[in-house]
């Protein structure tokens, strides 16, 4: 049989069973008012007497207390007290004109004449206590006739309740007895109808309502705990249980969404926090290594998936170094040529991937996984490049592109003005001939020494190009200052790291050695006299002949100051020069052959 037809001949036995379960539930209405007035009136006669029973007692007890104590407000009380009582006595008046018994009215005039009597002795004996005869009235209260008219008192009382009860007992009994039969009537009657009507609800009810329901209460708990793995209602139903599972779909669908939204933020905000960071240290770099390892630092930080390189443009912008990298990048070399790379030739940001259709730049070896090459420019230059490879091809280098670019526009602007830096340095600093330190570095060179003076030797020497005026007039100027670079070449290289070489002026230099003794200044000295006289120099394909210099050394060993340092070497320079040139000579041998170490 269909649950419809069910429902309907339920419904039909559901309404007659409920007309006549009506019925009876009217009779057993109709008794239960019954029972409640008998239940009144018993309760309101026992109220009464319990009240006259606890004023008679309260009035006693502040009476008491006054004359003890003294206290107004004990008075007060028992003034209250009193005219509640009397009021009462009001009430028994019209409640003998009621429905009571003669037995009955007799108990409750003798309860109204015991309390007047014992209300009487109170009254006196507080009236004695405020007129000074406290004696009396302690008298009064406590001695045994108030004792006797208290104890008679409540003797009534309880006479008249016993007869009170016993009354409404027997008529509560008799309405309670008629209550009962047609209550349990209607009950049964009602029973019956809830049975007939569960027993058909209990296949729609607990199969279609209450377990979706309880299965909807659980995936609505866990959803307000956030946890969006639940699995929800999967049946299709056009009903409102069908709409609340839609409702709480979308709600797993919105809560999904915004965790997908929450993470994917928290993840961009600290991504942004690591590339500003990266900024503000680039910012504070003194050199292309810092800033190399500064990169090389934050870039696996800002891109775990990702390995990469950091490429620099050598002087000449034709080749790429690579001056720092991360992750274990192995698609593209250390150092290969500019035209090599896709990116550089089109000045911007190119993905060699040979799943996007696109050409694969000549420096990455494998053509199967993307290759990111990001251009770094600065001030219309391009000064290097920003490369990076992931281990999906393009996906993870799609999604970083944005970062990547950003950083490579900041990476390209911090080089650039490093760069520009050390221009701006050299160009302060070094001789633009030569590319020797210049006179202004000699001085500021000197200048430490003198500030810093201690126990470490020290030692300057002056070299000069001997007939320098004959390479410009034989040659021409540009052959003599060819002569000159190539001079100052050698000096460089002889010199290395042991001191600076210096630009001091026209065809002049001045090295300076710091913590290397006489002799050793005097043998390096005498090595750079040599050497350029052994240089063969040749400009434009045509030889200039033999270029020979004199060299005055000077040293501290001897115990005079820093500041006398190039005065003492430019003296021994003219000793050399005074005594035929090509020659090295010595501060500390007084001049004269015994300081010449050679001559030319």
């Amino acid at each position: 049989m269909r649950i419809s037809t069910i429902t309907n001949w339920a419904y039909v036995v559901t309404v007659i069973l409920t007309i006549t379960s009506g019925g009876a539930f009217l009779l057993s209405a109709r008794s239960a008012a019954i029972e409640q007035a008998a239940t009144e009136a018993a309760w309101r006669m026992d109220d009464i007497a319990d009240r006259l029973q606890s004023a008679a007692e309260q009035t006693g007890e502040d009476a008491r207390l006054y004359v003890m104590k003294g206290e107004d407000r004990y008075l007060r009380a028992f003034r209250g007290a009193d005219n509640e009582e009397r009021t009462r006595e009001k009430t028994v008046k019209e409640l003998m004109d009621g429905r009571l018994t003669p037995q009955e009215l007799a108990a409750l005039k003798e309860i109204e004449a015991d309390a007047e009597a014992l209300d009487t002795v109170e009254e006196q004996a507080v009236a004695d206590y405020a007129a000074g005869k406290q004696e009396a009235a302690r008298t009064a209260l406590f001695g045994p006739e108030h004792e006797r008219l208290q104890t008679d008192l409540l003797a009534s009382v309880g006479h008249f309740t016993d007869l009170v009860a016993t009354r409404a007992q027997d008529e509560l009994s008799q309405a309670t007895a008629r209550n009962e039969l047609w209550s349990a009537i209607a009950k049964t009657l009602l029973g019956v109808t809830a049975l007939v009507f569960l027993s058909v609800l209990y296949f729609v009810l607990k199969r279609r309502v209450a377990m979706p329901l309880l299965q909807m209460s659980g995936v609505v708990k866990r959803l307000a705990r956030q946890d969006y793995d639940v699995e929800l209602l999967t049946d299709d139903r056009r009903d409102e249980i069908g709409e609340m599972n839609n409702a709480i779909q979308i709600f797993r669908d919105n809560g999904l969404e915004r965790d997908r939204l929450d993470a994917e933020r928290r993840r961009d905000q600290h991504t942004k926090d690591q590339i500003l960071q990266m900024m503000h240290r680039m910012q504070a770099c003194q050199d292309e290594k810092e800033l190399a390892a500064v990169v090389s630092l934050f870039a696996p930080e800002i891109f775990p998936d990702l390995s990469g390189r950091l490429y620099v443009m050598n002087d000449g912008r034709t080749a790429l170094r690579a001056d720092g990298a991360w992750g274990e990048p192995h698609r593209s070399g250390q150092n290969f040529p500019a035209s090599e790379c896709w990116g550089l030739r089109r000045g911007r940001a190119h993905l060699s991937d040979s799943s996007q259709a696109d050409v694969v730049c000549e420096h990455i070896t494998s053509e199967t996984l993307g290759c990111l090459c990001v251009p770094l420019a600065a001030h219309g230059d391009t000064v290097g490049m920003l490369y990076f490879e992931g281990v999906d091809g393009g996906a993870e280098l799609g999604a970083a592109r944005v970062y990547i670019e950003l950083i490579a526009e900041n990476i390209g602007l911090a080089i650039a003005n490093l760069q520009l830096r050390d221009r701006l340095t050299n160009l302060a600093t070094r001789d633009p001939l030569t590319g020797l330190l210049n006179r202004r570095s000699l001085d500021s060179e000197l200048n430490r020494l003198r500030r810093e003076e201690n126990d470490r030797p020290a030692a300057f020497v002056m070299i000069d190009i001997d007939h320098f005026k004959r390479f410009n007039d034989d040659f021409g100027h540009d052959a003599g200052d060819h002569v000159m670079g190539q001079v100052a070449a050698l000096m460089s290289d002889m010199v290395s790291s042991q001191g600076t070489v210096h630009r001091y002026g026209g065809e002049e230099f001045a090295v300076v050695l710091d913590g290397i003794d006489k002799d050793a200044a005097a043998q390096l000295a005498d090595l750079i006299r040599r050497a350029v006289e052994t240089a063969p120099i040749v400009y434009l394909g045509q030889p200039l002949g033999t270029v020979t210099v004199s060299v005055g050394v000077a040293s501290t060993e001897d115990g005079r100051p820093v500041a006398t340092l190039m005065k003492r070497a430019d003296a021994a320079l003219l000793r050399a020069k005074a005594g035929g040139r090509n020659a090295t000579v010595t501060d500390w041998a007084n001049g004269g052959a015994a300081g010449r170490l050679r001559a030319g």
